[in-house]
C-alpha cells in the first residue's frame, strides 16, 4: 500500500484513526476463551466492526510473542484476514526492531514478505545501516520512533546534542537516508506542543501518534500543529477502543468507541478542507 492510497482512504472514510491490536488475553470477553484461537477470534470480531472507521490496525508484536507459537499463530491469521478482508486497510506491525544491517534485512523480510504488512515500527538507535534494509523494501513503509509518549521517553530523546535535542537530530538524519520517503515516524500524543517544531523538520511525513485517549493525548491537539496538506497524521487508540466491552457486545462498543473518534476527525478534516 503506497502514500497515495493511505490518502486516499483518509479522505474517503473521512478517518485518520488507527487501531491498536494489543491483545490481552486476561482483558478479553470471557466466553471467547472457549475459542479455539480467542485471540484471533476477539481481533476478527474487532475488525469487522471498526474497519469502515479506521484506515490503519496496528498489532503490538509483543502481545503475540508472549503467547509463544499460539501467539505468533494468532497475528498471521489477524494479518491475513486484514489483507483478504480488507485491503484498503495499512497495516503496521509494531515491533520496534533495529539492529545490524544483514539482522535488519530479516527482520525486514519477516514483516514485510512472510506476513505481509503494509509497515513496521524501527528503532533508530543503531543508525542508517540499521534502518536502510527496510527502506529498500517497495511499496513498504517503515516507522521510525521520533518522540515517544511513554514517561522516560525524554531520558534519551530530550538530550541536548551540540546543536538540538537527539530526537531533532534522528529526524534531520533519518530524512537524509536513502529511500527516506518511505519513512513514516513516531511522534506520542502526550508531546502534543513539540509537535510545530517536528512539522518544520519533517513537513510532508506522515507521523504515527500513539497516546491520544487512555495516555491522555489530546486529539485537537495534535491535530492543530501536526495536521499538514494530506492530513499527514495516523492517530493510534488502542485499549479505549478495544477494550471499551466485555461482554457479548465488546465489539459493538468498540465501534461506538471508534465512530467517537471517526466523527471528530471528520470535523477536524473539514474544518482544515
Amino acid at each position: 500500500m503506497n502514500r497515495q492510497e493511505l490518502i486516499d482512504q483518509i479522505q474517503l472514510k473521512k478517518s485518520f484513526l488507527c487501531i491498536g491490536l494489543d491483545v490481552d488475553i486476561t482483558k478479553i470477553p470471557a466466553h471467547l476463551l472457549t475459542e479455539e484461537d480467542p485471540i484471533f477470534a476477539f481481533n476478527k470480531q474487532i475488525i469487522d466492526a471498526t474497519a469502515h472507521l479506521a484506515v490503519a490496525y496496528k498489532p503490538n508484536t509483543a502481545f503475540y510473542e508472549a503467547y509463544g507459537i499460539k501467539g505468533w499463530k494468532a497475528l498471521e491469521k489477524t494479518i491475513n484476514y486484514i489483507n483478504d478482508n480488507y485491503p484498503e486497510i495499512f497495516t503496521i506491525a509494531d515491533a520496534k526492531r533495529g539492529d545490524i544491517g544483514n539482522t535488519s534485512t530479516m527482520y525486514a523480510k519477516a514483516f514485510f514478505e512472510d506476513l505481509n504488512f503494509d509497515s513496521v515500527t524501527v528503532a533508530p538507535y543503531m543508525g542508517s545501516d540499521s534502518v536502510e534494509p527496510f527502506l529498500a523494501f517497495e511499496n513498504k513503509t517503515t516507522i521510525l520512533l521520533a518522540l515517544t509518549s511513554n514517561k522516560g521517553g525524554l531520558d534519551f530523546q530530550g538530550l541536548k546534542t551540540e546543536n538540538n535535542e537527539l530526537y531533532k537530530e534522528v529526524l534531520k538524519t533519518a530524512i537524509t537516508w536513502k529511500n527516506s520517503e518511505n519513512l513514516m515516524f513516531v511522534v506520542g500524543a502526550t508531546k502534543a506542543e513539540y509537535f510545530s517544531t517536528i512539522r518544520e523538520i519533517v513537513p510532508n511525513h506522515f507521523l504515527l501518534v500513539p497516546g491520544v485517549g487512555a495516555q491522555g493525548g489530546n486529539l485537537q491537539d495534535v491535530c492543530k500543529y501536526g495536521l499538514n496538506k494530506d492530513c499527514g497524521l495516523l492517530i493510534n487508540s488502542s485499549r479505549g477502543i478495544i477494550y471499551a466491552g466485555n461482554d457479548e457486545n465488546f465489539a459493538i462498543k468498540a465501534q461506538e468507541e471508534a465512530l467517537k473518534l471517526q466523527q471528530e476527525m471528520e470535523i477536524i478534516l473539514n474544518e482544515n478542507n
